[in-house]
């Protein structure tokens, strides 16, 4: 089960002239090929992202667990926006999102915020993209400086961690103890 908390790792091809990392982006993938695009770029040398997550199935007295893809229709894949051919060339990619024929990157804070839920193994599952609710940070454990959106204050403690972009949600189950207010609401 490599594939179900997968380790993000930097190559060669995902470097800049001058050596920094490039960006990531979200490209829109065919259905149900998540995995399949993310080997393909992974064997071409670009540094990719697909957080899965676990969900059973009954089917009469028999229980089957699935490995789905957190956002479906989607992969990450961190590459310099200008030699993009490479990644649309790709058997399964549709498209890069963004506005027009512009690439948009996803915010770093976003994805490394996705990235360490996805390493502490916290329950998770897909939500629907929230813009109203109270931002919060997490203040200790292996969450620490995650910001998200409080949906229940009930046990337990539901937060919504968003990817702008796609205007896709996470939901992550997490003590309440370890979460503060942030400054801001997302309310006007």
């Amino acid at each position: 089960m490599k594939e179900f908390w997968p380790e993000p790792e930097t190559t060669s091809a995902a470097l800049r002239d001058g050596g920094n990392l490039a960006e990531w982006f979200a490209l829109a993938v065919r259905p149900r090929h998540e995995k399949a695009v993310s080997r393909l770029l992974r064997h071409k040398g670009y540094e990719t992202f697909v957080p899965l997550y676990r969900r059973q199935h009954r089917y009469g007295r028999h229980i089957r667990q699935f490995e789905l893809a957190l956002f479906s229709g989607y992969v990450f894949c961190r590459f310099d926006a200008l030699v993009r051919l490479p990644i649309l060339m790709t058997p399964g990619v549709i498209r890069l999102v963004g506005a027009g024929r512009t690439p948009c990157p996803v915010d770093e804070k976003e994805m490394k915020a996705l990235q360490s839920v996805v390493r502490a193994r916290f329950p998770m599952q897909p939500h629907a993209f929230l813009t109203a609710g109270e931002r919060v940070r997490i203040a200790s454990g292996p969450l620490a400086g995650v910001e998200g959106v409080v949906v229940e204050s009930t046990k337990p403690f539901r937060l919504i961690l968003s990817i702008t972009l796609l205007q896709r949600s996470v939901l992550v189950e997490i003590d309440e103890d370890l979460v503060l207010p942030h400054r801001e609401t997302l309310w006007s």
